[in-house]
Order: structure tokens, then sequence, then C-alpha cells
């Protein structure tokens, strides 16, 4: 019989599909384990062979789970909403829902095709209404909350109008904006209900705030820092620039420092601890206020500013040399002097171009300019020059600093650049040998309350002498800031909000979801609004409580809606409590589900999503653990970056200024242009197919009339490993590796290829020996005439090679270490076949180990064997430590130290024992031919030696 791998794989697909196999159920007397990939988006391109890396891994702690006697739930579905599906309907005019729903149906082939134990029946997208009214009823919540600093927990916002309305708001401690103003109870309870909406929108964890956004006129939309590459949009390359919109903001700020301590309880890779870790940038320090001098040019009331700073190092606070405002700070139109207004202006102009990414990576270039405004020391009370410098950010801090180049390389560099003044802070000054004890925090001061004290008491003085002043107060300071959720998009969620007189006003739950309109173009309008701007019915009419035309809006009972979305990262914030009850229409999971299920044991995904989504993610569950809706504080108990597959790019090389196409071995002394190619034109030698290259249509005509200079008649191309991707033509589709080779061998390949968290090279050629090594599995089995396993008690050499095999298997699975498995099987199917073993109490176990890395192979084995059940319902293999212990010793036997012959002897045998059983064997006799030896050296469970 043949292993017919096609037919094997499509038959247990099948079976998988039509008996429920990994239906996960919400209530069950086995231990729950959640298993969870990060849900891909269906992109028009489909599955690359990089792509199943993560979910293989999960796949196999999945089945590993089941066998182990767990009720797993391992789900699947699409994080559909999103830019690239909307640039595609802008191109083509189709709407992004049919383009997903394709994706969608190519992304599931795939996925099936590979074998996975996804329990489908949870399916979720993002972009299915059922789906996102639960988003729209999650951001209703953020906004019906705010956030008490004294009990580190949100709230209702409806207990912070009680607490108005009896005690004003002087002794709230809330998380809000800068800007708030103090106010009585009788103050409050006197507020007009417009005024009211005013306040308490300072104070919701979802807000509208005039936000510094990175704009992309070219898409027409806001986007993310993670969206942007070098100063351009990742999808396009299109210039982004900084500009001010009101948006709406999540005030995930507030819970910066739960955030931080919150990555102590998990149980995540130190390396992704501290990418977290460095986003929310927790600094203790203090905030210091300088009074910006009237300048002559403006009134006193124009004059009578102040600056407010956040440093870590008040102690260094004699030697500020300067200021340096954000380009866009809001001091910075008002202070600058008209002589220096022009010059101001372009620079701030120029700044827009920049990404704050890119300023904040850029540490080489030195660019300011002066604004004609000084403030004043607030001890000494030097003049003190107010810059503006593009390296300081409006977002971080105050969007100010102090500058202190005799403590700071880069404020030193600026100041040097533009010859400002560096004052001798340390003239006449006599430090003491307490402030020498650490050179790295000397103190760098020149008063007389600050002299002598090492950094740390230095700085508790200064913050208590500028508290004296009023011009300063102990702080601490997050570089985390609040994620701007406003998305000038159509293809995402709509918020469920419409404006009454300006202010927002929510819909209520029982009219949810708000779904999107029909749009002409899903471009911005031509007077810029979002492309929801272009729907002709998207307004609320509050009598209806449904969307009407806007010809009906009247600002009485028909009002306008929102015009933003969501951005991506909305959906994929809480998905994973959807999985756990995902047909629920009254709720958005059970809590009956929620309380069973938890959270999630293992999670599997990508690095680049560590201060993006895990972070997003983070702060949407403990909001909600806050308002009772989840019993969790995190969403993820332990997660793994799977490393990446790389593809072998392929070069043709054209010369400069030319047409013609140089081979690899001609390019030496001449100036050329390296142009990615698809590799499916290159052969193993890296030989190009010039005609099929030629006659590809997607690369339009730039091949069709060139000239290919050739090498010994072939032309090569050049090589290098790359990210796998699309525009570097270096793609493998899975499709035709499971054709040619089954998901089997994909599926041990891919595991195979190195440690999960590690990029690793893909090489086609190389899947040919796993797949050997499954046929080989299959002759072991299976033979010319049928099934070759019987019931015969397996030999001792037969249970080593399987306990052995079951101790490496569960110690690899339970470390993550996939690749030394898939080894361990090849040296025992090795054994197996050497020692000819037939004995179904060794190789039925043996399948039950395999069948999570290659299920379908071990499904149909393990079906021959007489099963009519599922391998998924065996349990895993026990350890018996017994069999790995050596009973006996095959000693080798040598005369005058040369070894003539081996004798295999108990091992616990006594000296004596040993060393008679030697003397009376027949090749010993032979060997002394009558002698008698003058010693017998005997080293039990070593060796034994006759000198004669």
């Amino acid at each position: 019989m043949q292993y017919h791998f096609n037919e094997i794989e499509a038959k247990w697909q099948k079976y998988w599909a039509e008996n429920k196999t990994f239906q996960a159920t919400n209530q069950s007397d086995k231990p729950k384990y959640y298993v969870l990939d990060m849900f891909p988006y269906p992109s028009g391109a489909g599955l690359h062979v990089g792509h199943p890396l993560g979910y293989i891994a999960s796949d196999i702690y999945a089945r590993y789970k089941r066998h182990k006697g767990f009720n797993v739930l391992h789900p699947q579905g699409y994080d559909s909403f999103g830019l690239p599906a909307e640039q595609y309907a802008i191109q083509t005019g189709q709407h992004p829902a049919l383009t997903t729903e394709e994706n969608i149906k190519t992304y599931r082939r795939q996925l099936d095709q590979i074998g996975f134990s996804f329990d489908w029946s949870r399916e979720v997208r993002t972009s299915d209404p059922s789906y996102y009214k639960w988003t729209q009823w999650i951001f209703i919540q953020l906004f019906e909350s705010w956030y008490c600093k004294t009990h580190q927990c949100a709230f209702s916002i409806s207990e912070l109008e009680k607490l108005f309305s009896e005690e004003g708001n002087a002794g709230v401690n809330a998380a809000c904006d800068d800007d708030v103003e103090y106010f009585t109870a009788k103050e409050w309870n006197s507020f007009s209900s417009d005024k009211k909406l005013v306040v308490l929108l300072k104070y919701r964890l979802t807000y509208l705030a005039e936000t510094e956004v990175n704009w992309c006129p070219a898409l027409g939309t806001v986007l993310a820092n993670d969206e942007i590459v070098n100063g351009v949009s990742e999808r396009g390359g299109h210039p982004v620039v900084r500009k001010k919109m009101t948006q709406w903001s999540m005030r995930i700020s507030a819970y910066a420092e739960r955030l931080l301590q919150g990555l102590d309880t998990i149980d995540w890779t130190d390396s992704l601890k501290e990418s977290q870790r460095n986003w929310i940038g927790k600094s203790v320090g203090a905030s210091v206020t300088f009074n910006v001098l009237p300048n002559v040019t403006l009134s006193a009331d124009e004059g009578s500013h102040k600056i407010d700073v956040f440093t870590t190092r008040p102690d260094t606070i004699f030697g500020v040399s300067f200021m340096t405002l954000a380009p866009e700070h809001e001091l910075v139109s008002q202070i600058t002097t008209p002589e220096q207004k022009a010059e101001v202006e372009a620079y701030i102009q120029a700044t827009a171009k920049r990404s704050e990414r890119d300023r904040m990576a850029d540490v080489k270039t030195i660019s300011g300019v002066f604004t004609g405004a000084y403030a004043e020391h607030p001890f000494s009370k030097r003049l003190i020059p107010i810059w503006v410098g593009d390296y300081v950010l409006a977002g971080y801090g105050t969007g100010a600093v102090m500058s202190v180049p005799c403590g700071d390389q880069r404020d030193y560099d600026f100041a040097k650049h533009f010859n400002i003044p560096i004052p001798n802070i340390f003239e006449g000054i006599d430090i003491s040998e307490e402030a020498y004890a650490d050179k790295d925090n000397t103190i760098i001061a020149n008063s007389d309350f600050l002299n002598g004290m090492n950094y740390k008491k230095a700085t508790k003085r200064a913050i208590f002498e500028l508290e004296q002043l009023g011009q300063g107060e102990g702080k601490t300071n997050y570089r985390l800031r609040d994620a701007v959720f406003s998305r000038q998009r159509y293809w995402g969620e709509p918020f469920p909000v419409y404006y009454v007189n300006g202010m927002p006003q929510m819909i209520d739950k029982a009219h949810l979801p708000i779904r999107l309109p029909e749009v002409e173009k899903y471009l911005p309008t031509e007077t810029g609004e979002p492309p929801l701007g272009r729907a002709d019915v998207w307004a609320w009419c509050t009598e209806t409580n449904s969307v009407v035309a806007n010809n009906k809006i009247n600002n009485t009972t028909v009002f306008p809606l929102e015009l933003n979305t969501m951005p991506g990262w909305a959906g994929s914030s809480w998905y994973f409590f959807r999985y756990m009850d995902a047909h629920n229409d009254q709720e958005f999971a059970s809590e009956d589900a929620l309380k069973y299920w938890e959270n999630v044991d293992l999670y599997i995904g990508g690095s680049e999503h560590a201060t993006g989504h895990l972070l997003y993610s983070r702060f949407w569950v403990k909001f909600m653990k806050d308002r009772g809706f989840v019993g969790v504080e995190e969403p993820f108990k332990k997660l793994i970056n799977q490393g990446m597959i790389l593809g072998t790019s392929a070069f043709v090389y054209r010369e400069d200024g030319t047409n013609k196409y140089l081979s690899k071995g001609l390019i030496a002394d001449i100036n050329v242009h390296p142009i990615h190619v698809k590799v499916q034109y290159v052969n193993a030698s890296d030989e190009l197919d010039i005609e099929g290259l030629k006659n590809d249509g997607e690369f339009g005509e730039d091949f069709k009339d060139a000239e290919f200079i050739l090498e010994d008649g072939v032309y090569k191309v050049g090589r290098d490993v790359e990210k796998m991707s699309k525009s570097k033509y270096n793609v493998v589709n899975p499709d035709a590796i499971c054709e040619q080779y089954g998901a089997d061998s994909l599926r041990l390949y891919e595991m195979f290829l190195g440690p999960l968290e590690q990029y690793k090279p893909w090489n086609t050629a190389g899947i040919t020996g796993v797949h050997g090594f499954l046929k080989k599995l299959w002759k072991l089995y299976v033979g010319e005439n049928g099934l070759n396993v019987d019931d015969s008690e397996p030999t001792k050499d037969n249970l080593k090679t399987l306990h052995k095999t079951i101790k490496k298997v569960e110690e690899d699975i339970e470390n993550f270490s996939f690749n030394t498995s898939v080894s361990t099987f090849m040296i025992a199917v090795n054994e197996l076949t050497t020692q000819k073993c037939t004995s179904k109490q060794v190789l039925e176990p043996l399948l039950v180990l395999l069948s999570p890395y290659a299920p379908h192979i071990a499904e149909e084995l393990y079906s021959q064997l007489g099963h009519n059940k599922s391998i998924s319902t065996a349990p895993f293999p026990k350890f018996d430590e017994s069999h790995l212990v050596e009973s006996s010793k095959n000693y080798p036997i040598s005369f005058n130290g040369k070894m003539r012959f081996t004798l295999e002897l108990p091992m616990d045998m006594s000296k004596e024992d040993i060393e008679a059983a030697v003397m009376a064997h027949e090749k010993t006799k032979e060997q002394l031919q009558g002698r008698e030896p003058k010693k017998v050296i005997v080293v039990p469970g070593k060796i034994v030696n006759i000198v004669g």
C-alpha cells in the first residue's frame, strides 16, 4: 500500500469538519486550556509559507493539551477591517465587504488544508456587524467612565456627577485634561446641561480633543506611528505630515502604572516586557515652572506666560542654559517676537513633514530656531533664551524641556551648534567629597542650599525649594500618551455617536449595531471630510432611533452622526473574549463563559505588535475588569513571539541608463541597479527563465524588450535572504507545497527549520527530507500486503525507543522546542525499523506522540489499527523510566589492553562474579590457551582487562 498523502489529508480534514472534532464546550469536568493565535488580516495575496509558522506551533500545543485531558479552546477568525481593503476599493470601486469575503474564503481554504484543529464554530470577523456591535458597546462604556487615581480604578461617570453635585471637583483625584477648572458643588449645580457635558468630556476615558496626529494627505487619513516607515506611509509610501485635528482619544495614560505593574504577573519574554516598559516610559522627577519675561512688543497680559517642564534631574536646575519647545507647542506662536516670526514659522512648516518616530530616532541632526523670547530662572533670575527644536515632542511630557548642556550631550551639541552661552556653574563652588561618591550622578549646582549634597539629596532639596516658590513640585511622568482613536476611513467600525449642538451623544445599546452606510466613493469628500461624509443616509433620528437620510437633519430630533471610524485595533482589543461565546446576541460574552475560560493561557503571534495591539488589549481588559464586565486583569497569561521564515529573493541587474540586464558574474565594474524578479523563474542553479519573465503580464513591458547579457550561455541571478513578501517576489505558496508534499510534510518542515522564536530561511529543497521520513514512517506500519502491526510482545529495545521518545517529545512540547521533536521522531522510526518492530503496544502510542505534528497520517494509521474514534481523543502516552534503566552491560573484554570480544552481563553482578563469568567463557580460554593470567582487572559497569 502506497502513502497517498493527498487522499489521506482530504479524508481527515472532511472527517474533522463533519464530526466537529475540535469543537470546545463552555462547561466541562476537564480542566480548561485556551490557545490563541493573533488572528490574520485576510489580504488578497493569501497565505505564504511564512504565515503558518505560529499557527502550526499553537496547533501542536492545542492538540497536545487535548491528549493531556484538557478541554481546549483553539479558535480562529479574521481581523477584517483595515486600510488595504479600502485602498483596493478606491482603486477598483469594489465594496471592501466583497473583497474581504473573497479573501476570507481563500484564507479558510488554505488554513483547512494545513490541518489546523480550530474550533470554527466560534469564528469571528471584526467587520461583521454582529461583532462590531459589541466594539461599539465597549466604546460607549469607556465614554461613560472616568478614572480615579486614588483608587486606581475606573468608575461610572454617574458617580462622578454625584461627587460634583455634592462636593465639587477640588477633592476629586481623577485622570483628566490639564485645563480643568475648579468649581464648587453649588457652581456645578448651577451649570447648564451643555456646560456639564463640556466639563464631563474632560474626565471621560474616551473623549474628543484637538490632537497632533500623523496626517497622510494621499490616503486621506490619520496614521498610527507603526503605520509609518521612514517618514512615509507603510501603505503606498506616501508623505505624512503632523497636523492638529479634533479626534476621539482613549485615556490609556490613566492606566500607565497598572500596565507597568501588570507585566510582573504574566509569562512573557523579557524583551517583550522591556519594549512595553520603554513605551510606557516611567520617569520620577519634578515639574518646574518658568515665567516667560514680558516682551516689549507684547502687552502685560500677553507677556504673562508660564512654561512647565518635567525633569528627572531637578538637582541640575542651575545648569539650565536655554529652554527648548516642541514646534507644536501652543506657546510658540504667542511668545515669538516679530523679528523671529518668519524664521520660526518656516521651521514649524518644515518639521511638520517629519514623523515623531523619525524625530525621536534622529540623534545626529541638529536643528532649531530662536523665538526671540526669554524665561526667568526660578532661583538665580538669570535670563534663559527660549528656542524651538524638533527633538522635543509636543506629546511627551509638557512639550518643553530645560536644557542643561553640562549634563546632557544633546543639549551640549545644540548649545555649541547655535553658540548659546554655557555658564560656568562650578565657579567658586567647593564641592564636597560626598558629591563625588558616585561619578555618574555628580550634582550640577551653584547654590548654597544644594552645595555638597549627592544627587538624591539635592533632588529632594531642589523640589522643596521650588515648592516654596510655588514654581514646582515632585512628579512622576510617563512617556505613554493617550491613544488617538479616530480614523478618516470608510472600512472600519462606525462610532455609535451623534452630535447635538456639537456635543457627542451615545446611542443606546438597544439600537446597536450602527452599520456602515453605502457611499458612492471611498475617498474623503472634496471639502476634506472623511468618506462617511459622502453618505446620503447618515443621520440619527431620536424619535425612531434609527439611521435616516441626511436631508432630514433638523438638529431638533434628527442629528448628524460621527463621520470618523474606529482604528483597526478597536476590534482586536477584545476579540479573545468573543471567542468564548461567539453567538451571544445579548452580551459580548456570558458571565458563565467568561468565568469558565477567564483569559488566554497561551498566545502566539508576531513581536511587531508589542507596543500596539498588546498594549491596547491590556488597557481594555483592565478597564473592563474595573467596570465588572470581566474577571481578569490581563488578557494573555503566556505569550510567545514566533520568528519569521525568510525567503530567498532573486535579482536581475540592469545597467544604469540602459535596458540591458547583466548576468551576476558580469557586473563587477559596471554600475547596475538590482531588481527583484519572481523566484518561480529561477532554478536550483540560479539560472533565469528569461522567456518566462518576459511573458509575465504582472511586470508589464518592463522586461519585454530587455536585452539579457549571458555568461556561459545562461543568465545567473543574484540571491539574498529577506523577509518573505509579495513585493519582493520571493513568496512560496503553501498550496503548491501541500499539493506536492502534503500538509504533514509542511507542518513538520516548518518546525524542523529551527527554534520557534528564531528567524530562519526557507528552502523548498529541504522539505524532501521530511517527506521521506513520513514515507519511511508509513512503511513501518504498512507493507505491500497491508498492515504490518500485530499483537506481538515488544522487545526491550522496542520499549526503550518508545519511552525515550515519549520523554523527549513531552519535554520538547512543554518547552516549545518543536524542532528537536522532529529529529526525535526520525531517530525513533529509524531505530524501530532496524529493530523490525511490529508490536502494536509500541507503534500505537508512537502515533499519538506524532499526531500533534503530523495529524493526518497519524489519524489514518490509528484508524487502520482498528480505532473508530479520532486519535485526538487518545490519552498522551505515559513515560515509564524503568524502560530506560540498563539491566545489563555489554562489557569489552580486553587482553593486555586490546579488546578481543564483548560479553553482555547483568548490571547487578559483583566484581567476583563478573571475573568468574569472563574466565569461564570459551573465547577467554581460546585467548589464554591454557596460560594463567597474571592479573584480572574488573571495573564493574565499564571494562574487564586480562593481563598475562
